[in-house]
């Protein structure tokens, strides 16, 4: 029996490669049955101990670029919101295009009184038919390493705390819910304090029934930065002028006129996009 390598975690952590554990990302992604095993027998065949995660995934979604554009764009997602930064505005603005599709009305960074000061919340929804107003903290990071931890859920327990015990007349809107939301992990910490008290959370990879990423799966809504079609200056480009998901440029293809491209680039934006929204 061959003996697995160790590699190295983004968060510096180790652990053993799994090979079959690729071969299901690459699945889980769109791609065949075949197309997956023969690109994670690959990669396998040249892992070495000490190799790092990120290098393993780099070779697997290049591999599957050339093979599958949509599918590698699907596959790069977690890398996709990373792209958002470096401020966290347009992650906010796009976990509000999410909510949006769900059938949210949504304002961002929105001032509520509480009992003691006022605050302002990254992200206020209210959903008419489900007549339930949902208040929410976005906590961005560039690293996919940092997770959000104990500190970050007690302090937005905190404010939450501070709101609902307004007297309800003196808020400037109702609040119902109350959510922390990531677009990486949370430390084991903070996910059992917020079980305890309360706080909802929604990051990269919980609850596990409902990630963010089976948000953005489900509901076909994906950050403009998960095209691979895109350098990373158009990426930069389209999000300094406001467009934040792929289905908005699918939708209206003159939110490409800011980068000035040829009509065969276009194309293959569409193309792209399109078939990343119907896989």
């Amino acid at each position: 029996m061959t003996e697995h390598p160790i590699i190295i975690k983004a968060d510096g952590a180790t652990e053993v490669f799994d090979p079959t554990r690729l071969m299901m990302s690459l699945e889980q992604a769109g791609a065949g049955v075949h197309s997956a095993e023969r690109i994670a027998r690959s990669i396998a065949a040249t892992v070495h101990a000490g190799a790092s995660s990120k290098d393993i995934y780099s070779r697997a979604f290049a591999m599957l670029r050339k093979e599958a554009r949509p599918v590698a764009a699907r596959y790069a997602l977690r890398r996709a919101l990373l792209e958002l930064g470096p401020t966290g505005h347009p992650f906010e603005d796009f976990v509000s295009h999410l909510f949006r599709k769900e059938g949210w009305q949504v304002e961002t960074r929105k001032l509520i009184q509480g009992k003691c000061v006022q605050h302002e919340v990254d992200f206020y929804a209210a959903h008419p038919e489900q007549n339930t107003y949902l208040a929410a903290e976005l906590k961005y990071h560039n690293d996919p390493s940092y997770k959000t931890d104990l500190k970050v859920a007690l302090y937005v327990k905190s404010r939450f705390d501070d709101i609902f015990s307004c007297d309800p007349e003196a808020r400037s809107c109702p609040i119902d819910r109350g959510l922390l939301v990531t677009n990486t992990k949370f430390t084991s910490e903070a996910i059992a304090y917020a079980q305890c008290s309360g706080v909802e959370l929604l990051g990269w990879g919980y609850p596990i029934d409902n990630t963010l990423y089976m948000h953005m799966n489900r509901l076909k809504v994906f950050p403009i930065t998960a095209l691979t079609t895109f350098s990373l200056s158009e990426k930069r480009l389209l999000i300094e002028s406001g467009v934040i998901a792929v289905d908005e440029v699918a939708r209206d293809r003159s939110l490409l006129d800011v980068l000035h491209l040829s009509s065969e680039r276009v194309g293959e934006v569409l193309a792209e996009a399109e078939g990343l929204l119907e896989s």
